[in-house]
């Protein structure tokens, strides 16, 4: 690869990689997965930087991290064991209820089985269509209404009933 497009490279990766991470962190549930998730796609839009169209090289980057992610969880199945920093049965108190809804909408989220929690991702956090999605996992758009529909109602079942956050007016 020439040195013009390592540099492309290198400013795209520095740039952009917060964000991948961020993404990755949804698909996987764990920081470290998610940081090798990254790295490898990383790894794999290098070799073919050159061949690139760089139009969008961060929308090649993301399919190659969904790919990965669901190369991961085939290979894996579902024996792997989710080691945290907190243990699942501790909750630390925190004042602001968006702030809990945001942790319970994340815990819940780790219940569900990799490819559910993947179709959510890409449906919902990533914006993209049932045919886009169908498409980036290798699957049918039905396989992708149904892992959908069972996602939410296990979220529904997941998550803590919640009041409506009322805003105080002055």
């Amino acid at each position: 690869m020439e040195d013009e497009a390592k540099r492309r490279f290198a400013e795209f990766a520095a740039a952009r990689t917060p964000a991948l991470i961020r993404v990755a962190y949804l698909l996987t549930g764990d920081q470290h997965a998610a940081e090798d998730l990254v790295q490898s796609a990383l790894a794999k839009t290098y070799a073919r930087w050159g061949s690139l169209r760089h139009e969008d090289p961060e929308g090649y980057i993301r399919v190659v991290m969904y790919r990965e992610q669901v190369g991961w969880w085939r290979r894996l199945g579902r024996l792997r064991e989710l080691v945290t920093a907190v243990p699942a049965d501790f909750v630390m108190p925190d004042p602001s209820t968006h702030t809990d809804l945001r942790v319970a909408m994340r815990e819940a989220l780790r219940e569900l089985p990799p490819p559910q929690r993947t179709v959510l991702v890409l449906r919902y956090y990533e914006d993209l269509t049932e045919g886009q999605v169908a498409e980036i996992l290798g699957c049918s758009i039905g396989t992708v209404r149904s892992r959908t529909s069972r996602a939410v109602t296990r979220l529904r079942q997941l998550m803590p009933a919640t009041e409506p956050v009322l805003e105080a007016t002055p």
